[in-house]
């Protein structure tokens, strides 16, 4: 499998192909759709060639420029979780949790110096309806298929997040984190904290040995095991 990252120093954007083309792993923030497709150019790929977009979860860095795709690409279909649309039609993040830690709140400051303290994109379009895709119980299996891969919910972060088990790797969205401002591999905000453990036992049972997060490198699975005991101590801070 080629894994590739066309996003940036704040997102990841990942791509890996499947025999039809190319699945891509969320988008990016609003107005970046040009610098991914110049990422892709970069390897020789275009959006013709990227067939399926699987959302792990409605954030403003995740569907920013997912409206602005499907608008540009016909024949793009989006694989998602039901869940997400009441946030993708509205067109601003959840605000239910809080900071996992004191460095993630101090670094809500500078998020709102950069212009992104509202968490805002531009929301779905009804008219693009017919070309989503949605995990359910019926679905599941079929749309594993198509991905090539095993779709495991793993809210916590926020109650729609998914993530997509291609072989021996997971890309995990927001469901783990590496780097600053993120500690022990926790996500910088958490709706739910035993629910974000509990998605982490998921993770760590699925047999994966890499994690592709959002945001920062990829790291080995026994480093989230390790950190398991962390997430019970987070306290959050609204």
């Amino acid at each position: 499998m080629k894994i590739i990252n066309a996003g940036d120093r704040i997102m990841n954007t990942w791509v890996y192909n499947i025999p039809e083309g190319f699945v891509m792993v969320d988008t990016g923030y609003p107005n970046k759709l040009s610098n991914v497709e110049k990422r892709l150019a970069s390897h020789g790929i275009s959006w013709s060639d990227v067939k399926y977009v699987f959302v792990t979860h409605a954030h403003d860095d995740h569907v920013g420029f997912l409206n602005e795709l499907l608008g540009r690409c016909p024949d793009i279909k989006v694989i998602l979780n039901p869940a997400s649309m009441t946030v993708l039609r509205r067109g601003q993040n959840s605000f239910e949790g809080g900071y996992s830690t004191l460095g993630a709140y101090l670094f809500s400051g500078v998020l709102a110096l950069w212009g992104k303290g509202k968490h805002l994109f531009p929301p779905l379009e009804e008219r693009f309806d017919d070309r989503l895709l949605f995990i359910t119980d019926e679905s599941r299996r079929a749309l594993e298929g198509l991905l090539r891969g095993r779709i495991l919910f793993t809210p916590g972060h926020t109650g729609d997040s998914v993530s997509l088990q291609v072989g021996n790797v997971v890309f995990c969205g927001d469901a783990a984190m590496e780097g600053y401002p993120s500690s022990h591999h926790v996500t910088i905000w958490v709706e739910n904290v035993a629910q974000f453990g509990r998605s982490w036992d998921t993770l760590c049972e699925g047999g994966a040995e890499t994690v592709y997060p959002a945001h920062g490198k990829p790291f080995d699975m026994g480093e989230l095991a390790e950190c398991r005991s962390f997430v019970d101590s987070v306290k959050l801070r609204s």
